[in-house]
């Protein structure tokens, strides 16, 4: 099968920039190319859709560049009073070189209205430079491959008021349940006939949402205003997506989702995650914020392909939706600034760059509310400021569990709007408005307390220092008011502007942990002593 909307669509794309208008290209493209009325119509429509990611996401590449950019100029400073005229040192100049260049193209982008797309992506065509170190003999090998990446897919919309929800792809069932496809080839292909049959097709995944919009087309008797009568119908759309890649063409049909009602209540608590590189971390607390487990799912996404990722991690979605649904437990996730994780890559290590690079954080993100969206789990966003720390100073030894966990069930506190303050001290929830929308601000003292002088976490001063700190652990309820005199900071019931909130005796220790194989979650039971 040879079919390709590749070139229409370069070309409407150019002709697009150049002003002209729709109804114009239209006439004209119906005649040149040989293509339906509805077959342009999907061609632009996909044009439209790219040109307007790309515009919604010019602003963020902006801030993410200039935030990259103050990066790679701190470091600059660093490593020029450190190593001066070092080989390190002129990489990076170079690098913030080609920073500065990128954002002062996509500033002209912007304030132009000017839209770059790549139809092929812009790896395989800068691999022509390097033709044996990506595996080509010749040039032409390579113009092969990029003619086909070119042209390696087309795009069939629906529409509801079509038989079957679509007029250039119609689909029918048969009685063995399986689909089969009549595809409207465009006039230009047309010779031997204007359909092309495909039987025996079946979905891998949405066979049954599939069949249930095929079904739901009908027909309707209504009337006009005028008293006339008019026969229509109404069903659901369903689009088609064709993509030829090593092994064949494949076939995707999209309906609309259809929402599931939420079954679950922030009344029985919450279900809180801290997002990691390496692994997600879990939580879940009761309806008055007490910590029920914690839980810990790996994710080795490290020298994974693309799709291998995605699907260890809807395997790990999958698994955390299916647990807050059967508790009937919302799911809080953090509104997570992916620009400031990117920037990251400029100050980071080579190890700690390639892990952040396997990892998506916003692939994540999306596969979590998708989940949520199909199990009717309900899912609250919060604020992500200081969740690592509060999870670190008030949780993490507290309850015995690391800080990644702590850090999720900060963010299940927060995400019923109880207190972030510490529970040693007794832990009442302040009001749900208040605490969900303004974190506290970040505490007087816990970066010493957490790294101390050496840079080491929870302990990295000298043995003297630490003697010079009696009840070390009380420095995460440390009051703002008091203040520190002579290496020691004042103690909680011990300051005459703070009284009555000396710590008592309260601790949770953990006293076992199970580890279920072949999933990677790691239960932690907790008891009170």
């Amino acid at each position: 099968m040879r079919i390709s909307t590749g070139k229409p669509k370069r070309t409407l794309f150019a002709r697009m920039r150049a002003g002209i208008p729709m109804n114009d290209l239209k006439c004209e493209f119906l005649r040149r190319f040989g293509i339906t009325a509805q077959q342009f119509n999907a061609i632009h429509v996909g044009l439209e859709g790219k040109i307007a990611s790309i515009r919604e996401r010019l602003p963020e590449w902006i801030a993410e560049a200039e935030s990259r950019i103050q990066r790679a100029e701190r470091v600059i400073r660093i490593l020029s009073a450190r190593e001066p005229g070092s080989e390190k040192l002129h990489q990076k100049k170079r690098r913030l070189g080609s920073l500065r260049a990128r954002l002062a193209a996509r500033i002209v982008d912007r304030d132009s209205g000017r839209v770059r797309l790549c139809f092929g992506s812009r790896r395989l065509f800068r691999k022509q430079f390097h033709l044996k170190e990506n595996g080509y003999a010749s040039h032409a090998d390579w113009k092969k491959e990029w003619r086909a990446a070119r042209s390696g897919q087309f795009f069939v919309i629906g529409s509801k008021d079509e038989t079957a929800g679509n007029q250039s792809c119609r689909a029918s069932v048969e009685d063995d349940g399986s689909v089969t496809l009549r595809l409207r080839l465009p006039d230009a292909l047309a010779s031997d006939g204007k359909l092309l049959v495909i039987p025996g097709v079946r979905f891998a995944y949405g066979q049954e949402e599939i069949l249930q919009a095929l079904a739901a087309s009908r027909v309707v008797f209504s009337q006009t205003k005028t008293g006339k009568p008019v026969r229509r119908r109404e069903g659901v759309a369903v689009s088609y997506r064709f993509l030829r890649d090593w092994k064949g063409w494949r076939v995707f049909a999209s309906v609309p989702a259809r929402p599931v009602p939420i079954a679950t209540s922030h009344l029985a608590g919450a279900v809180g995650i801290d997002i990691n590189h390496d692994h997600l971390a879990v939580a879940e607390t009761d309806r008055f914020g007490n910590l029920r487990r914690a839980l810990r799912v790996d994710l080795n996404l490290y020298g994974k392909t693309e799709d291998q990722a995605k699907a260890i991690i809807g395997d790990a979605a999958r698994m955390i939706v299916e647990m807050a649904r059967e508790r009937g437990l919302p799911l809080v996730l953090e509104r997570l600034d992916l620009k400031k994780r990117k920037a990251e890559l400029e100050v980071a290590s080579p190890s700690a760059a390639r892990k952040i690079s396997s990892f998506g954080y916003s692939k994540t993100i999306s596969l979590l509310k998708v989940g949520c969206f199909r199990a009717g789990v309900e899912g609250i966003e919060v604020d992500p400021a200081y969740t690592s720390v509060i999870g670190a100073v008030n949780h993490a030894r507290r309850h015995g569990i690391s800080s990644h966990q702590g850090a999720a069930y900060a963010v299940a506190r927060r995400g019923l709007g109880f207190s972030q303050a510490s529970d040693r001290a007794g832990g009442r929830p302040r009001q749900p408005a208040m605490a969900a929308t303004s974190p506290l601000p970040y505490p007087r003292g816990i970066g010493r307390s957490l790294y101390g002088r050496s840079g080491r976490r929870f302990g990295g001063g000298s043995k003297r220092r630490m003697q010079r700190m009696p009840g070390r652990e009380a420095c995460e309820s440390r009051p703002r008011l008091c203040s520190r005199k002579r290496g020691h900071w004042a103690q909680p019931g011990h300051c005459r502007r703070n009284p009555g909130t000396r710590t008592v005796g309260r601790t949770v220790r953990p006293t076992s942990s199970t580890t279920f194989p072949g999933s990677g979650m790691v239960v932690y039971g907790l008891r009170n002593g």
